[in-house]
């Protein structure tokens, strides 16, 4: 895995060759020599060690010893950079004589590490000749460039196929009327489609039910999360869930039929915790069902008993080449082998038997072989490579599909690993992860072009079916995703061999390993985080630490130890009612700080010396209740900020004081994510810094917020997003007309709103506790491109909503949501012509209500 290393750093040399200080006349740019040697040597290496992958994979341990000394190299290398780079940044700051004299004495340092590099260099050099490991493919042609994965962007899940029995049987057993316990359990090994099965039995069955749920339990769950989960699905008010959730819950459980699927239950543990609410065994006499999947047979056991259980098992050949023929064919109808020479058709079938019956791996493969030629050398390439003698095939299919990852992406891939299994990922922390961590590397200074980057390969890992799309933004972007349980634990396996990261379960051992970890994730296990710390005082070479842990005792640790590279820092704290988190003051130590992200109950405040940190892009802490620091910020990367900010502390960075007019200010150029601003500090000659703000809320909006966003010249021609969050009622009436880049709005309050309140080119548009009458249904119907409404809790002045119109009424809408409206209870449309590319209507009632919905819109509800 030396290749990841080898990318970081020749991007880090890149980022210190492209420095100012390289300028005409700089006192360190006699040093551009070494940089230069040092990118083109590490690429000349990267080549190299990307060729010799294929003879690793053969088995020829000199390769493997060479490719182990080169990974060392490499590590040793970035280390180097990251430690040069601040030095040279703060030469620049500072004249004079006793300046020079630093400036001369770490140049001079620099240059005899790198003195060093070029003898190890040489020595490795020397070894691979002297042993003959010389002798590597010259015929690299597996590479598969982005723009051929890009037509496979959006593929589906993997299918159904060769389960049909599996299925009919599993719908025979959940509808019949005497179900014992009323739980059917699906168990297997990981990779057989348990998950893909359910969810088709679930999607199929569900409109016989009054209700229904689907949630993913995971390895590390929560009760109150996973309850608060279901309670959203069935349609529990939002006042119910607030207090005494599993007291409502169980009370409209009990009344209801309902069919709820429990997807990846890996213990006992947390069903005796849901039990207490979910109860089948009672529920199965109205007609209630649960659905659940298991990796273990003792847990469907337990829940459901020796009756409920259904075993998968691997496919059989043929059910087996019937998926890969699928697969290989997604884009031909007629999923046949016509156009291909018998000799393919053989070597399909090889490669599929070694797929071992597992359908996760068949598609994965089938990913892999789709984008090459369909000849006979290009699959007996692939044939090869995944070997003779398997143990698992599946994680041998996995790992070919890995390798065959361009090497940027490759880092990009294994990150997932160092967040819990079944966890979902935000794609937003991913893309800015990666910017943050250098993954992701454009020539130009443009961040939009990284983002769009970054972007392209969180597509190509879909399209390749190594990640899952959990859910969309409303342009069809990827908002969140998950990873199979199996591709994690592929991550988990290729990071340690590779030191890119390790986890609670893999980093002790030899003291000199621990002291070498670059990335650690802690997945729940506070003891394993405590042992760490406590072995490695002096974590200098950590780049990235995760805590998904249920006390605060990471912030006690950072009070004492030398975070030097620390460049992501994500802390979630899985504990209700946590008050009073101390966060020390070592935190402004963290001089190569990017991305930090904090979620979870806790309450305390960043220390104000964090706002010296030169290098901060991202701030997200609005799933938290910390507060941000207070003075004069330092950095001129930040750009995105996302806090709660329900208090004037926090706000008081972002006012501009009319005395010091620096104390409080953000460096506005780069601010792309604004996420909440108080209203009290919304003033035009602040906001009109913000020239690159992209996604802006404000809370508690007033008249004069509506005023300043009213006003001809808008606050930011960039701004694609606007989140308002009303208080108190306003009487000023909004005008957004002059917004065109606006696409996703979201209103919340009661404020009056005519023709000219929403931008022109709106797709997204949500409504929460508006009036609505019949003039603000007219101006919603002719949004010329808007293609997702949803209203909640909206106050109806009409007790019908009609959606008809004269042939131009949501003539782009694609989604309407309806939920716990106030005084309606019809919606009708009249005409065939009106909402023409309406898809799915969702409508969740009020308990006290009951909407009637015409012919055509009934048909839509899902």
């Amino acid at each position: 895995m030396a290749e990841i290393l080898l990318t970081a750093v020749i991007n880090k040399s890149v980022e210190i060759a492209a420095n100012l200080l390289f300028q005409e006349g700089s006192r360190l740019n006699f040093l551009k020599e070494d940089i230069d040697w040092l990118q083109r040597v590490l690429r000349h290496i990267r080549s190299y060690v990307d060729d010799a992958k294929a003879k690793e994979v053969g088995g020829d341990s000199r390769v493997k010893n060479l490719l182990k000394d080169i990974q060392e190299l490499a590590g040793d290398v970035e280390d180097l950079l990251d430690e040069f780079l601040p030095k040279i940044q703060q030469s620049n700051k500072f004249k004079g004589a006793i300046c020079c004299l630093k400036t001369v004495s770490f140049a001079d340092e620099f240059a005899m590490e790198i003195e060093k590099i070029r003898r190890r260099v040489a020595d490795i050099d020397s070894l691979r000749t002297t042993f003959n490991i010389t002798d590597t493919s010259n015929n690299n042609n597996d590479c598969i460039p982005m723009e051929q994965r890009r037509k496979f962007l959006h593929a589906d899940e993997t299918e159904v196929i060769g389960l049909d029995d599996d299925f009919n049987k599993l719908q025979d057993k959940l509808l019949v009327q005497d179900l014992c316990n009323g739980v059917v359990s699906i168990v297997g090994m990981p990779g057989l489609g348990k998950t893909t099965l359910a969810k088709k039995l679930y999607r199929h069955v569900r409109q016989q039910f009054e209700c229904s749920a689907l949630v993913y339990v995971s390895q590390q769950p929560r009760a109150g999360e996973i309850l608060l989960d279901i309670a959203k699905q069935v349609g529990l008010t939002e006042e119910e869930r607030k207090e005494h959730l599993e007291d409502n819950l169980r009370s409209l459980l009990e009344t209801k039929r309902y069919v709820i699927l429990l997807d990846d239950i890996w213990d006992t543990k947390i069903w005796d915790a849901l039990n207490r609410v979910l109860r089948p065994e009672c529920d199965s006499k109205i007609g209630s069902r649960i659905i659940i999947t298991s990796r273990y047979d003792h847990v469907g056991r337990y829940i459901g008993e020796d009756f409920s259980l259904h075993e998968l098992q691997p496919l059989d050949s043929e059910k087996s080449f019937e998926l890969f023929t699928k697969k290989i064919f997604i884009f031909d109808n007629n999923n046949n082998w016509v156009n291909a020479s018998p000799f393919l058709v053989d070597i399909g079938k090889s490669i599929v038997q070694r797929c071992g019956g597992i359908p996760l791996a068949i598609v994965v493969t089938a990913g892999v072989l789709r984008a090459r030629e369909r000849t006979e050398h290009a699959w007996n390439r692939v044939l090869e490579r995944i070997g003779h003698n398997i143990q698992d095939g599946c994680a041998e299919v996995l790992s070919l599909s890995y390798n065959d990852l361009p090497i940027a992406s490759r880092p990009c891939f294994l990150y997932f690993g160092l967040f819990p299994e079944d966890h979902e990922i935000r794609a937003f922390d991913l893309i800015n992860m990666w910017i943050a961590e250098k993954l992701i590397v454009v020539n130009s200074d443009n961040r939009r072009e990284a983002e769009s980057l970054a972007e392209d390969i969180l597509n190509d890992l879909v399209s390749r079916h190594l990640i899952q799309v959990a859910k969309r933004t409303y342009d069809g972007r990827i908002s969140s995703c998950r990873i199979h349980d199996l591709l994690h634990s592929l991550c988990v396996d290729l990071a340690k061999e590779s030191n890119f990261f390790h986890t609670e379960h893999n980093a002790f051992g030899d003291p000199d390993n621990v002291a070498k970890v670059r990335r650690i994730t802690f997945y729940s296990n506070n003891n394993a985080m405590n042992e760490f710390f406590r072995s490695n005082p002096k974590p200098r070479k950590l780049r990235a630490l995760f805590c998904f842990i249920n006390d605060s005792c990471i912030f006690s640790h950072m009070a004492h130890l030398n975070f030097k590279l620390l460049q992501v820092l994500v802390v979630v704290i899985f504990i209700d009612d946590f008050y009073g988190v101390r966060i020390p003051n070592t935190f402004g130590n963290m001089s190569c700080l990017r991305y930090l992200r904090f979620e979870g109950d806790m309450y305390g405040k960043l220390p104000n010396c964090m706002v010296k940190l030169k290098r901060l892009e991202t701030i997200d802490i609005g799933n938290s209740f910390t507060e941000l620091p207070t003075g004069d910020w330092k950095t001129t990367q930040l750009r995105h900020l996302r806090y709660k900010g329900f208090n004037q502390v926090s706000d008081s960075c972002l006012s501009l004081n009319p005395v010091f007019s620096n104390v409080y200010s953000l460096p506005p150029n780069n601010l792309q994510t604004l996420m909440w601003m108080y209203d009290n500090f919304f003033e035009l000659r602040l906001v009109h810094r913000f020239v690159n703000l992209r996604k802006l809320g404000i809370l508690s909006g007033s008249d004069s917020t509506v005023k300043i966003l009213s006003a001809l010249s808008p606050v930011a021609t960039t701004l694609e997003v606007l989140k308002l969050y009303f208080f108190r009622d306003t009487s000023e009436q909004i005008n957004l007309s002059s917004y065109p880049n606006i696409v996703k709005l979201h209103l919340n309050g009661r404020m009056p709103l005519n023709s000219e309140a929403f931008p022109p080119n709106l797709v997204k548009l949500t409504l929460i506790r508006l009036m609505v009458d019949g003039h603000v249904e007219a101006v919603l119907k002719k949004l010329p491109k808007l293609r997702i409404l949803k209203m909640y809790r909206c106050n109806h002045m009409e007790e019908k909503m009609d959606l008809s119109g004269d042939g131009d009424s949501f003539l782009q809408l694609e989604v309407l949501h309806i939920q716990e409206s106030n005084g309606l209870y019809e919606v009708t449309c009249r005409d065939v012509v009106s909402m023409p590319k309406l898809k799915k209507l969702l409508l969740i009632e009020r308990t006290d209500s009951n909407v009637r919905l015409s012919e055509k819109l009934a048909k839509l509800r899902i």
